[in-house]
């Protein structure tokens, strides 16, 4: 049995089906999605509902990511937020355009389930972008953080590496998990187009929302699989590119 992180998916059902193939996995694998399935590429409605069927051939973990929450509130309540609208929310509302209302309220049931992270049994976290509390997640005070914070992967990213773990200078929030796996971020905006590793930290969004890939990696090997570049996949699209 092996087990899968994820990246960030942002609407591309094709690239999420090419790096599952290359990844080719098996009905005893876990595969842990690290958030944003929708927004960005054509096919947001169409991820959510492959993964639902995936979901029930493979034991799956699905967190929540910022842009998940944004889909989940308006298919809940029609409320568009105008940031989302201006990220991908355009788009996703548009691929629900020939779902009929059950559908949608299958969809909305399968967000309103999303755990906001995951511990798994070797204490490593996946959680969408990070955390604040010194203390770990379970004492995060400002539960947003979970799908917005993006200063664990700051910290770790620009920490001096000659500090030791068991200097009083090592960060507290990495010292409660073995590894932290995350997405939110696109490794693409530090010109780095696969996955990236700072300490116990593992950014895994790869910008797919733009112009990178889709990458899955096996959480125990660090071995980790891509999909094409998404503008390639959708080439009279522009995803969340704004030229």
């Amino acid at each position: 049995m092996s087990v899968y992180a994820i990246g960030d998916i942002h609407g591309g059902l094709k690239a999420l089906i090419q790096v599952l193939n290359k990844v080719e996995v098996k009905e005893e694998d876990t595969l842990i999605f690290v958030g944003d399935y929708v927004d960005g590429w054509s096919e947001s409605a169409q991820v959510i509902a492959f993964l639902i069927e995936l979901s029930e051939k493979i034991n799956c973990i699905f967190i929540k990511g910022n842009h998940d929450v944004w889909c989940e509130e308006w298919l809940e309540s029609g409320h568009v937020d105008l940031t989302w609208y201006i990220h991908g929310g355009k788009e996703t509302m548009e691929s629900y355009a020939l779902f009929s209302e059950d559908e949608k309220k299958k969809h909305l049931g399968f967000f309103q389930k999303m755990p906001l992270y995951h511990i798994d049994n070797d204490n490593r976290l996946f959680i969408h972008a990070g955390f604040t509390s010194m203390h770990g997640v379970e004492k995060e005070v400002f539960k947003q953080s979970f799908y917005y914070d993006r200063t664990l992967w700051e910290m770790a990213l620009t920490m001096d590496k000659s500090i030791e773990e068991d200097s009083l200078l090592f960060p507290n929030r990495l010292r409660h998990y073995k590894e932290i796996f995350i997405g939110h971020t696109p490794t693409t905006n530090f010109n780095c187009d696969v996955p990236m590793h700072a300490f116990n930290v593992w950014n895994i969004d790869t910008g797919a929302a733009f112009r990178g890939k889709i990458s899955v990696m096996n959480v125990e090997t660090k071995a980790f699989y891509q999909s094409d570049e998404l503008p390639s996949i959708y080439p009279n699209e522009k995803g969340r590119n704004k030229v």
